[in-house]
Formats: C-alpha cells, sequence, structure tokens
C-alpha cells in the first residue's frame, strides 16, 4: 500500500484536474490550486525551496500562455478569424471537401501561430458557423480543430505549453526545434488529413448552400503584429531570449490597438489573461514535483527505456501517451521530461509526440480536448463519446506511429 504522503499527493492531484475539467470561475481554480499545493508540500515530499524551483521553472511558461491568450483573444475581436473562414469558404466554391480541406489547414495554421487553445476555443466555433451557413454538416470541420490542437501543435515550441516546458531540456533554438520538428509535422498532417477524409467520406459528399453572409474584412494589423511576434521568437532565441518577451509586446502593442478603436475595454484585456488559469498551472508544478518524488515517479523511471534507438523511441512515445491521458499531458510533461532528459534531444522530442500526438486518444489527454468539447455543447452541438473515440482511436496510433518514424530517421 502506498505511504499515506503518495496518497495525499495523488488525491491532490485528482483534484486540481477535476477543477480543470469542470473550468470554473477563475478564482475557484485559483484557490483549489493553492489548496492543493499546501497539501503537498505538507506531506514533506517537496520542500518550500523544491517548491519554489518547481514554479519559478513554471512562470516564463506561465507569462507566455497569459500574454499568447491575450493576442489570441483580440485577434478574436477584430474578427480575424472570422474573416479567414470566410475567405476558406469563398476559395471552396461548391465542394464540400474543399471547404475541409480550407478549414483543416486554418486550424494547423492557428495551432501553429496562437497554440491550441485558441483553435479549439476561438476558431472551432467560427469553423461550426461557417459550416451551418452552408448547410453541411458540421462534424468535418469541427473534428479537424480538434485534431490539429493536438497533432499540428509539434513545429513551434510556442504551439504546445509542453513544447516550451521542453525547450529548456533541448540542444536547440527555436528556429532548431521547427527544422527538427517540420519533417515530422508533414508526414503527421498527411496522416490526419487521410484519415479524416475517408472517416467523413459520406459528411463530405454534399454540395455546400451558397454563403449569404455579410464580407468581413481582414484586419490587416493584427496579422502584421502576429506576424512580428513569430519572427522575433526566432530572432531572441539564439540569445537566450525567453518567448514571452516577445508575446508580451505584442499583446501590449494589440490591446491599445483594440482599445483605441473600440474593439475591448481594459477590463476585456484583464479578463482575456485568465489570471485564475494562471495560477493554477504554477500550483500543478508544486503537485507534481510531490508526485515525481513518490511512487509514480519511481515507477515511471523503472519503465523508461534507456537508449534512443526506434524501439526506445517508441517506447519513450508510448509512455508519454499513457501518461498524458492519466494525468492530462501538462501535468505529464512535467513528470517525464526530467526523467527522460538525459538519453538526449531525440528523446525529449519523442516524448512530445506521446504528449501532443497521443494526447488526443482520449477527452483526458489534453485539456484541448475538454475545451473542444465545453465550446461545441455551448453551441447547442453535442459531440457523442462514440464519435469522439471512433476519430481518436482510428487516427492517434497511426499518426505517433509515422511520427516517430520520422523522427527516428531524421535524427
Amino acid at each position: 500500500m502506498p505511504p499515506v504522503s503518495d496518497v495525499v499527493v495523488v488525491v491532490a492531484l485528482a483534484v486540481m484536474l477535476a477543477i480543470a475539467f469542470g473550468h470554473p470561475r477563475g478564482r475557484v481554480e485559483a484557490a483549489a490550486g493553492v489548496a492543493c499545493a499546501g497539501a503537498t508540500l505538507a506531506t514533506g515530499l517537496v520542500s518550500f525551496s523544491e517548491a519554489r524551483t518547481a514554479v519559478d521553472r513554471l512562470a516564463p511558461v506561465v507569462g507566455f500562455l497569459v500574454t499568447i491568450l491575450v493576442v489570441s483573444d483580440l485577434c478574436a475581436r477584430a474578427g480575424l478569424f472570422e474573416a479567414a473562414a470566410q475567405r476558406v469558404g469563398g476559395w471552396s466554391g461548391d465542394s464540400a471537401a474543399r471547404l475541409f480541406t480550407g478549414g483543416f489547414v486554418l486550424a494547423a495554421l492557428v495551432t501553429v501561430t496562437l497554440s491550441l487553445d485558441a483553435t479549439v476555443v476561438l476558431l472551432t466555433p467560427v469553423v461550426l458557423a461557417a459550416g451551418l451557413a452552408r448547410s453541411v454538416p458540421d462534424e468535418p470541420g469541427t473534428y479537424a480543430c480538434l485534431r490539429m490542437a493536438n497533432s499540428a501543435s509539434l513545429l513551434l515550441p510556442v504551439s504546445n505549453l509542453t513544447n516550451l516546458l521542453a525547450l529548456p531540456r533541448l540542444d536547440l533554438t527555436f528556429a532548431g526545434f521547427a527544422v527538427q520538428m517540420a519533417p515530422v509535422l508533414v508526414v503527421v498532417l498527411l496522416v490526419e488529413y487521410v484519415g479524416l477524409r475517408l472517416l467523413f467520406r459520406d459528411r463530405l459528399a454534399v454540395v455546400p448552400a451558397a454563403d449569404a453572409s455579410r464580407p468581413v474584412p481582414v484586419p490587416a494589423f493584427p496579422v502584421v503584429v502576429v506576424a512580428v511576434m513569430l519572427a522575433g521568437f526566432a530572432v531572441v532565441s539564439p540569445f537566450g531570449g525567453e518567448p514571452w518577451w516577445v508575446s508580451l509586446g505584442a499583446a501590449v502593442v494589440l490591446a491599445v490597438w483594440a482599445v483605441r478603436r473600440g474593439l475591448a475595454r481594459p477590463i476585456h484585456v484583464v479578463h482575456a489573461t485568465h489570471p485564475g488559469f494562471a495560477i493554477w498551472v504554477l500550483t500543478l508544478g508544486v503537485v507534481v514535483a510531490g508526485l515525481a518524488e513518490g511512487f509514480l515517479g519511481r515507477t515511471v523511471r523503472d519503465l523508461a527505456p534507456g537508449s534512443t534507438g526506434l524501439g526506445a523511441l517508441l517506447g519513450v512515445a508510448v509512455l508519454a501517451t499513457v501518461l498524458a491521458n492519466l494525468l492530462t499531458n501538462l501535468s505529464a510533461t512535467m513528470l517525464l521530461l526530467p526523467i527522460v532528459a538525459p538519453l538526449g534531444t531525440t528523446a525529449v522530442l519523442a516524448a512530445l509526440l506521446g504528449l501532443n500526438i497521443g494526447s488526443g486518444l482520449t477527452w483526458t489527454g489534453s485539456l484541448a480536448n475538454l475545451l473542444w468539447r465545453r465550446t461545441l455543447r455551448r453551441r447547442g452541438v453535442r459531440p457523442g463519446n462514440a464519435a469522439f473515440h471512433r476519430v481518436s482511436l482510428t487516427l492517434t496510433p497511426v499518426s505517433l506511429l509515422a511520427a516517430v518514424v520520422v523522427l527516428w530517421a531524421v535524427a
């Protein structure tokens, strides 16, 4: 039987995950996180000094999360997502398959540039509305958003918090990370696209109705700011710069612009930072630090492969997938990366494949999965468990296997 201290930490993690899945008000998220971190400290598994180290390590990642959420929210308020979806609809003409293709590419681009949260929370409802306006089934477009939120988050360190957590443990710059993962992403996108086309081939056979919605102009200023932000990530990385420095600048510039144009008020900018969730993530680091010192940490260390051959990389990716679906990918990242980091860059990247692609296997694998479901339910669409797992269980193993093989081949 595990010691009482281990049980306390496991219960603390379970409470935090339940809070995250329920997504209550920010003050509830923050209070629950602080209470669970306090319970972890009380067990003695983690000292105050170690807890502070965990928080300090997470602080730059949370800084990026807060600022990129502001950037994404202000882009949405400016109509960028709506305008992009409308351009995709115009390009697709009378073909539901082309409409799907355009939505698939758009979801991948949003994930890469603005992170997976922007895709599931801000782009998904736009894609849903665009499909309904043209009388096409919602599943192909909305599932493209879901799959791209996890699988397309491989390319850049800023596409997923898991990547940002891994970056300090990699011997790669921002651009180097992208170069290493680019061939992997190409293969994954091909697998996902072909798989979704086959799974939804009946729904893509319909003829879309004409789009009667009013044209939405593309807001040029947010596009320029986002483009400069992406270039800035690559520029500061070789000099030891943190991504949040750049995203903070972009958030401030967009906030001033949006307030002056009447698109947002200062309180909207504050709400967009989701401060309660930021505190939740910081305290999660303390709880996972306690978990790593207990029986689960010891078990994972025993199971982790000790080499970087193809079989070992597959083992790392599968282990990461299992942990992501048990603990969510954010918790699993904090637990697993210190264990596989001594094996080198390729092993850490293999872990990210499981933490990103593999997290799409079940509802609990990624918070993005649950945010996607909640976003659709709020708009009257109820994605069923059977439909979700039909897609996830079909595509995730194939995508993950293909990604690991390509990573091994190019490493």
